[in-house]
This record gives C-alpha cells, structure tokens and sequence, in this order.
C-alpha cells in the first residue's frame, strides 16, 4: 500500500506523473504553437442542486471541486491500465483517502500490474474499490467566445460500482473531481492537451441554461459587446492543506455590508474557507453560524416580514415584503474579507435563496459537529458561487473571482460552434 502520509514519496510520485502525462516536446526549434482551452457546458439538476459536465457521448459525470479522481462506473471501452503499486500513477490515486472512507488496502494486485484506487461519493460519503482504467473524454476546444473544434482528451480514471451511484443526479455516470491533485480533470486535460494549469467555472442558476468550466485558462466572453471577464477577476491565495487537495482560502473577517461580524477570537484562522460544489447551500461551523445569523437577522431588521423557518435554513421571510433588486433581495450584503485585500460579495442572489410558499430563506446552515482543529470555518455552496466567475490556477496558486453584473450570466457562454 502506498504512503498515505509521505509528503516526500508523494510529491516525487506527483512529479513523475506529470512527466509521464505530458506529451513529448517537438524537437523543432520554432516555439510551440499555443494550444486553445477546453470547453464543457455545466448543468445544474433541479433535484439535487449538484452541477454536471458531459465527457463523452452519454456520460455525464457530476462536478466536485474537493474530488481527487475521476471515476465512472466505465463503459465497455474503457481499456484496464497496466500499472504496478509502486507506479507513480498508482501512488497519486491513493494519496488522497475521503476520511468516511474506511475500506482497508489499497494499490491494488501487485502481482497482475491492476492499481486499485477508492473512488467516493461527495453526498453519501461512500466509497468503493475501484481499477484504474485508460479513456477519453469528448470536448471542444474554445477561444472564449464559442466551442472550435471537437477534441479528445486522454484519460485515467477509476471504475466505480454502480452503487456508488446512490443520490447523484438521475442520468449521471460518476464523478469528475477538479481537485488539485494529479488525476483530477484539470491535471488531466493540461497533459493530454498542453494547456494551462488553470480553469475556469461559471455555476449557471437554475432555470437560466447552462454554465460553462473552460479547462486551460481563459479567455472568456459572456454577451456580445461584453469584455473578456478574465480581465475583472480579483484575486486570493489558495492555501494547500496536508492530506487534502480540495480548494481553501484564507478569511480575515466576515462583514455583513460594512460591519465586521464578531466573532470569537481565531475562530477564521482555524479551517478557513473551502470551497465546495458537492454542497448545495453554504455551511458555517457552529462558533461562526450563531453570531453569523444573529447579526444578519439584527441588520436586516424585518421582523415585519419573518416567517416560519424552513429546514435546514435558520431564518425565512415573506419574500413579497423583502423588496428585489437588479442583484437579488434587498438584504445586507455578506462579504468574506479576504487575505490579498479583496472581498468575495455575496448580495441577496447569492444568499437568499427562494422555497415554497413565497418565502424567502438565508441561505447558510449550520455545520454538523466535527473536529473543530480540522473543519472549515466557512464552506461555500454550489449556490454562492453561482454566477460568479471562478478562476482555480494551481500554477500561481491562487483563485480569481468575479462577480458577474447583473447584465449577464454564466449562462451567456455561446455554445454555438463557429467551425
């Protein structure tokens, strides 16, 4: 069985899987040509408030930022890779263990060259025993502005059961994770394609189309006219966690519009913010929630228009009585002041969220009890990043953000095919 603790083993292991993924440089002395991103549309499934991507003709994998693997339950073509334990492929995929996983083993039968990885499901916390197989995924190339033409991507990815399957969106075959981990999607597609180390997200609403990842950088247009919204992105560090390769950066305080919340001393420090689309709705550890929903109730002042709450949401309003915006409900704004100086806003369309009966919730609950050293302080949901310009560049290692004005939307993104 691999190290699950040997940073060393792990980061050598890493850095030879990056070589062995990357195509070979031409031996001509021109400079190579720069090779266009990768465009998928994203779908957000009314029944379960997760996002997915199509990667092939008939599979549509579900979208999980925190996901180290690729897995699927593998369609008859996919071919079982040759890879010994010690394989530095085989390595990678067992360096990252869900901590609900607690099957035993790992690596796989050493003696037939079969690497055996532990696949998860981000909502049931399920895992299961998994072969390493080699496929491909189906895109298209992109210049920010419409899908180019049509490439196959180069792939390893796990073959889950179909059990593992349990409360994903009806139709989905698996998970792509977009962790920073040598075998999430976006390593896999900058080695198989030659483009950047970064991707970008845009999370559509629901009821508004489709959004967009485009794997590679950006550009990236969303309306006739509009700019390249690369250009608008502000820009925090990303904070790499031991055993862990999701997403988390660094909150200096939370403010709702320009007050500071108060909360208890290093109650930020601990955890951070992580961000999250396996998550529906925004999640804040008790000793951050309490005071969080208590100032905003205070700021807000509209006892007028409180209503019944409706779980698992902590406050709801007569949503008739809240008065809309061009940017959402008129609430105070929640802004999550950031290290580097800039602050991720999230104004009533991003914390409000609308339920039956015309009523208007807060849309944040409360962390379930865990081990406070190690949990998040913040996590932010599918639904706060919606409409938000996501940029992860493991290359600088930093996220870029944007909030899109309120004349477009991810949902903007021409898929129309100009070739």
């Amino acid at each position: 069985m691999p190290p699950r603790n040997g940073n060393l083993v792990l980061a050598a292991a890493a850095a030879a899987l990056l070589v062995l993924l990357a195509s070979p440089p031409s031996c001509s002395a021109a400079a190579p040509r720069r090779r266009d991103p990768v465009v998928v549309p994203v779908t957000r499934d009314p029944a379960t408030s997760l996002y997915t991507i199509p990667v092939r003709y008939y599979d549509n994998l579900v979208v999980d930022l925190a996901g180290p693997l690729v897995w699927s339950t593998c369609a008859a073509d996919h071919l079982p890779a040759s890879l010994s334990c010690q394989d530095p492929t085989c390595v990678v995929a067992n360096a990252y263990r869900a901590p609900t996983c607690k099957v035993t083993g790992g690596g796989g039968d050493c003696s037939k060259n079969v690497c055996t990885a532990y696949p998860y499901n981000p909502v049931t916390g399920q895992c299961a025993a998994g072969n390493l197989a080699h496929t491909r995924f189906i895109a298209n190339t992109t210049d920010g502005k419409n899908p180019l033409i049509q490439v196959s991507v180069k792939a390893v990815a796990a073959c889950a059961p179909k059990r593992l399957l349990a409360r994903l969106p009806r139709g989905a075959t698996g998970v792509a994770g977009l962790a920073a981990s040598g075998l999430a999607l976006p390593a896999q597609v900058a080695s198989s394609q030659g483009v950047a180390g970064r991707f970008l997200l845009c999370l559509p609403r629901l009821g508004y189309g489709q959004g967009v990842a485009i794997f590679g950088g950006g550009p990236i247009y969303l309306g006739e006219g509009l700019p390249d919204f690369t250009t608008t992105l502000d820009y925090t560090p990303l904070v790499a966690k031991r055993d862990n390769p999701g997403y988390y950066v660094t909150a200096n305080a939370i403010a709702l519009d320009d007050a500071r919340l108060p909360l208890p001393s290093g109650a930020l420090a601990a955890g951070g913010v992580a961000l999250r689309t396996a998550v529906p709705f925004g999640q804040l550890r008790p000793d951050v929630f309490r005071p969080f929903v208590r100032e905003f109730e205070k700021g807000l002042n509209r006892s007028d228009a409180k209503v019944a709450a409706v779980a698992p949401f902590p406050l709801c309003y007569r949503a008739s009585m809240l008065g809309n915006t061009r940017i959402g409900y008129f609430v105070p704004a929640v802004r999550l002041m950031l290290a580097g100086g800039k602050n991720y806003t999230m104004t009533g369309t991003n914390s409000m969220v609308d339920v039956k009966g015309g009523k208007a919730c807060l849309a944040f609950v409360e962390m379930k009890s865990g081990d406070a050293a190690s949990s998040p302080a913040v996590i932010l949901g599918g639904f706060q990043m919606e409409n938000m310009l996501l940029q992860f560049d493991s290359e600088k290692k930093r996220l870029g953000f944007a909030r899109l004005p309120f004349y477009t939307s991810c949902s903007n993104f021409n898929f129309t095919k100009t070739q």
